[in-house]
């Protein structure tokens, strides 16, 4: 049986007549556009079947939210598999009854993506989705979520997001308009910058990550001034805003529960930053009413979200694809890559962020004494980054002739990997996807 506190206590919202057959035959042209992207072979078809459904019926993001009870995750960094992660320990709550949930496993976050999701569960009553940091406020509004976890801010597209404080700001003004409606938040302790935004909530579960966020936050977002750092806890010598002290942290592979007690998430997806995320979600599965062991035991089964951390076979090689959007991302999947050579494949369309100066806050002098194989159609952007790193490097910008020319190089020298130690390859939004459709994981 499910906890008592995720017993059905809500349904989705009886719409209105007029309501409910807009919404329906918009979600049906949705459907026929969503068959006809998988038999085009263009992809799941689950965004542009909420590009369908979010143009005939404006305003299906709202209705689909009402009625349910919601946890949205945002953030920059580790939202995708936060969601995944935190969709399992609600499901392992739920235990027979799993089909109540609800959540958008493919990371489509924007309005038309869990729009796309929600109506092909228009029964569920939980939903656990996955939030872009521009639609906070929106699913604030619109959704009245549960629970809300924010994970971290950092420099992303810059070009779509523009400055980040900006998020930060419509995050604090959305919570605040919600007043004592609005969500418990689970947020990130050691980001100033979640830190402040989730200062107009009505509950915040803190969570120390055991990470440090604050280069993209050197200035207090409240007054202005340089925040100082003891190496343990940031603050700010201007105002009152200052490193809150956290009920849930993390140490080491360890998450310390409120009661001081601790656990061992034993994930099956790799890195410590998903040690912290996992703690993120645990702070929040309980919020919504399953239990600590429940939680974890779905945890577990989480193993490539969205993905992310998934292994493949690629021209007859054995491929992990790592996932990273920019520097905090590129910080967290460097460390991973452990094969020679390694594959680094880089784009720069809208999904991506137009900008890659990026390219030159990320520490690639990790990878001397490694061959890399700089692939994407921003490659040569890249191998510039590189040179001045001094790490010895091809340029290919095909990803499927690097690919190969990878797989040559590792099959012409056995000892440099093996089919326990795959070749890692690296790449940023679009080439991660188009990567997923050559290995059928899309």
């Amino acid at each position: 049986m499910p906890a008592e506190t995720l017993r059905r206590r809500a349904t989705p919202a009886d719409l209105r007549v007029g309501d409910r057959a807009r919404l329906f035959a918009a979600v049906a042209a949705g459907n026929l556009a969503a068959l006809g992207s998988r038999l085009a072979n263009r992809g799941s078809g689950a965004s542009i079947r909420g590009q369908v459904l979010t143009r005939l019926a404006p305003d299906a993001f709202r209705l689909l939210l009402q009625g349910r009870r919601i946890a949205s995750v945002s953030g920059t960094n580790g939202k995708t598999t936060t969601t995944h992660l935190l969709a399992a320990a609600v499901r392992a709550g739920l235990a027979g009854e799993s089909g109540r949930l609800v959540t958008n496993a493919d990371g489509a976050n924007l309005h038309y993506g869990i729009a796309s999701a929600l109506s092909q569960a228009p029964s569920s009553d939980i939903a656990v989705l996955e939030t872009d940091e521009r639609v906070v406020a929106d699913m604030i509004a619109h959704g009245c979520p549960e629970v809300l976890v924010l994970l971290n801010f950092s420099r992303d597209q810059l070009d779509r997001h523009h400055e980040i404080k900006a998020l930060g700001r419509s995050w604090r003004s959305a919570l605040d308009r919600a007043g004592q409606a609005g969500p418990t938040v689970v947020a990130n302790a050691d980001d100033p910058l979640v830190v402040w935004s989730a200062g107009t909530a009505p509950k915040v579960v803190w969570v120390n990550t055991a990470t440090t966020w604050t280069a993209d936050a050197a200035l207090c977002p409240a007054c202005g001034s340089v925040l100082s750092a003891d190496g343990e806890r940031w603050d700010c010598p201007g105002c009152d805003l200052t490193q809150p002290e956290a009920t849930w942290r993390v140490d080491g592979e360890s998450i310390v529960l409120p009661d001081d007690s601790r656990v061992v998430p034993e994930l099956r997806v790799p890195g410590s930053f998903n040690v912290s995320n996992a703690a993120c979600a645990l702070a929040a599965a309980v919020e919504l009413g399953v239990s600590v062991d429940d939680a974890l035991r779905g945890m577990r089964t989480v193993t490539s979200p969205a993905g992310r951390f998934a292994t493949a076979t690629l021209h007859g090689t054995s491929v992990r694809l790592l996932l990273a959007k920019n520097p905090a991302g590129w910080a967290e999947a460097l460390p991973l890559a452990a094969s020679d050579p390694v594959i680094l494949a880089i784009d720069s369309v809208a999904a991506d962020g137009r900008d890659v100066s990026w390219l030159w806050d990320v520490d690639y002098e990790q990878l001397r004494g490694r061959e890399v194989f700089a692939t994407g159609p921003r490659a040569h952007d890249l191998a510039v980054r590189l040179t001045y790193a001094e790490v010895e490097h091809r340029v290919i910008p095909d990803l499927a002739d690097a690919l190969a020319s990878a797989a040559t190089v590792q099959a012409s020298a056995p000892e440099l990997g093996t089919a326990a130690a795959p070749l890692d390859l690296i790449a940023t939004y679009t080439p991660f996807q188009k990567l997923l459709k050559m290995a059928g994981l899309r």
